[in-house]
């Protein structure tokens, strides 16, 4: 069994380092590394959390929630990446998926998707036949894309979004939870509810 560092302290740590035990492909771990000095010593599920100088030339896997922090520490390691896959998702034949990147347990992504670089795909999360996810991407639990949507880069959707066939959202946008996006979002914008004050005539 190849044993990987992983990269990354925090709450989405702890699910890689379960995901590493219960993906299709199991991974032991040589290092949990972090960049704060006061996490250094402490322990997170078992494994001692040290500094980056503990890896060493194994392959890898970087467990940072943030998108675009998740994305500047993997061009670190780039080439050096493994894709995760919970044994209880579901991936299609013809699926492409860019190296760092997490399907989640309940997860269905389907056939001809394609999902880039260190995105991550979270819990009973579905992706629709041809729908292209861009880098550094987080769809969050239970979001449902449907059939040819197209997913820029570094886009969070929050839990429970729904976006309907063919929409394109652009890079860098944030939808929150529980929205149906029923036509392309502009790069950087944010998609939320209006609070109930705005929303009063």
């Amino acid at each position: 069994m190849e044993s990987i560092f992983v990269y990354g302290a925090g709450g989405h740590a702890r699910v890689i380092l379960d995901t590493l035990k219960n993906g299709i492909v199991e991974y032991g771990v040589t290092t949990v590394a972090d960049d704060d000095p006061a996490l250094h010593g402490t322990d997170l599920l078992g494994q001692v959390i040290r500094g980056e100088e503990t890896i060493r030339d194994e392959r890898g896997f970087v467990a940072i929630g943030n998108n675009k922090t998740r994305l500047l520490v993997a061009s670190r390691f780039r080439g050096r990446l493994v894709t995760l896959v919970h044994r209880r998702a579901f991936v299609s034949d013809n699926v492409v998926l860019g190296e760092g990147t997490l399907i989640m347990a309940g997860a269905i992504v389907n056939v001809c998707a394609r999902v880039g670089s260190n995105s991550i795909i979270n819990t009973g999360a579905t992706v629709g036949h041809d729908a292209v996810i861009g880098d550094g991407v987080h769809v969050a639990p239970g979001c449902n894309l449907c059939g040819g949507v197209d997913i820029g880069d570094w886009v969070l959707l929050g839990v429970g979004t729904v976006v309907v066939p063919g929409v394109k959202i652009g890079r860098n946008a944030f939808v929150h939870a529980g929205q149906v996006i029923t036509r392309d979002v502009p790069e950087g914008a944010t998609i939320r509810t209006p609070r109930l004050k705005e929303a009063l005539p």
